[in-house]
């Protein structure tokens, strides 16, 4: 076992006591479900089914278009009530297919029990696993089967499972770690043989001594993997914070963790995974962490994707008389909601619900050249000086400065004694800036 850690990053309030003993509830099936087309990075989804549809558990419901890309499919038996645009908790708006569901479950047949599941290819479990229409868990929601599949060129030595789980309040990683130790190991293992790797390693904070006893309970001699445990410290979860600290490799600028032989998978996506290789059942339900001061009864719930935030909430005691913001994910890099009529996807970790006294924004203060947001960067840049770039429109100078380096963690924006939007600057500075790039190519 090993302790190390990466420079920057900052030690927010955690918030984990909302949850981290709490085991996870399921959610009774919902009366009706609005599961979006759209809930991975890459290419959307093309429809598969038309109103007035019946359909089961577990029967695809949009295909994929193209290679990055999964299918998506049906979280409940049901007949297809509309297809409609829907507010999206991530992309704003988009296309949903609404599900009533049926007067009984009933799953699609082809959910099964393989037990030679390992003794498959890794080329037919990468196809299992797409079929699933798996994206990482973990929240960036690129598709798990392309991100298995590195080039021929690429040599990955080690895979990384990421149960570091460092964003406040967020215990759902922590409770799957307790509950589902073997399924999760399962999972990893034949992420190893999919990559062709011998040296596995399993990234957990010391404030998750349990999981680290349950999941080291489980590993065999011959799985050749171990156990890394990290100092609580945000953002030690992020992809290459997490590699400096493991392996003390350096993922280049503008590169990837497989341009340095390495790829990491979230430990939610390594279920998945088991799932998908040995049952061939599809991503459906997730685990969200319903949580903070503005919630009456915090849990962790096994929800059906595309099931409202209303109804979530609901299970969990409803709103406190406080609540004013509601946020997907956590609040370093959530997502805030303008309301709970809003669907669970793929990627949505946690629902995060916080009080008055903790919704609002400070106004903005002129900079004071202090510099702590320079020491806190895990990605080693200068967020003031990006932040003047793109408020002055000097995108391509932004660029030069690895603009795109970015990570997105918000640590730049906590530290800040000013109350800059550090972050929301740079985040709006990226986005031009390919959108440029896509202009000139």
């Amino acid at each position: 076992m090993r302790i190390k850690t990466f420079s920057g990053g900052v030690h927010p309030f955690e918030g984990k006591k909302y949850t981290e003993k709490k085991k996870t509830e399921t959610l009774p099936q919902p009366k009706s479900v609005a599961i979006p087309l759209a809930q991975h990075i890459g290419a959307p989804t093309s429809l598969l089914v038309e109103k007035g549809q019946e359909i089961k558990a577990g029967q695809k419901i949009g295909e994929a278009n193209g290679y990055i890309s999964v299918p998506v499919h049906a979280s409940i038996a049901g007949k297809v009530k509309s297809i409609a645009d829907i507010d999206h908790p991530v992309a704003g708006r988009g296309r949903a297919v609404i599900i009533e569901a049926a007067e009984t479950e009933c799953w699609v047949e082809t959910i099964r029990e393989q037990k030679d599941y390992f003794d498959l290819s890794p080329d037919e479990m990468r196809e299992r696993i797409r079929e699933a229409g798996i994206a990482g868990m973990g929240g960036a929601t690129f598709p798990t089967h392309v991100k298995l599949a590195p080039p021929p060129d690429k040599k990955i030595d080690v895979a990384i499972l990421n149960g570091v789980e460092c964003e406040p309040y967020l215990t759902a990683d922590h409770r799957l770690m307790l509950e589902n130790p073997e399924d999760i190991l399962n999972g990893f293992r034949l992420i190893m043989k999919i990559l062709g790797v011998k040296r596995g390693i399993i990234g957990i904070e010391n404030n998750k001594k349990d999981a680290v006893r349950v999941m080291q309970g489980h590993i065999k001699k011959n799985d050749h993997i171990e156990i890394g445990i990290f100092p609580v410290k945000y953002p030690q979860g992020a992809e290459k914070q997490l590699i400096k600290a493991t392996l003390n490799r350096d993922v280049p600028s503008g590169g990837l963790p497989m341009d340095i032989g390495v790829v990491v998978q979230n430990v939610g996506t390594a279920k998945a995974v088991f799932d998908a290789v040995a049952f061939r059942r599809p991503l459906t339900h997730r685990v969200v962490t319903v949580t903070g001061p503005g919630i009456k009864e915090p849990k962790n719930v096994l929800v059906p994707i595309g099931t409202s935030f209303q109804e979530v909430v609901d299970f969990c005691g409803g709103l406190t008389e406080k609540a004013a913001k509601i946020i997907m994910g956590g609040p370093m890099m959530g997502i805030a909601q303008p309301h709970l009529n809003v669907p669970v996807v793929k990627g949505t970790s946690g629902i995060l619900i916080l009080e008055e006294k903790q919704s609002h924004l400070a106004p903005e203060e002129p900079c004071i050249n202090c510099g702590r947001c320079v020491e806190v960067c895990p990605s080693h840049l200068l967020p003031t000086t990006l932040q003047n770039l793109v408020d002055y429109d000097r995108i391509e100078e932004a660029g030069r400065l690895h603009i795109m380096d970015c990570i997105e963690c918000g640590s730049c924006s906590f530290i800040c004694p000013a109350n800059r939007y550090l972050v929301q600057s740079i985040r709006h500075g990226k986005r031009q800036l390919i959108q440029m790039r896509k202009k000139a190519s």
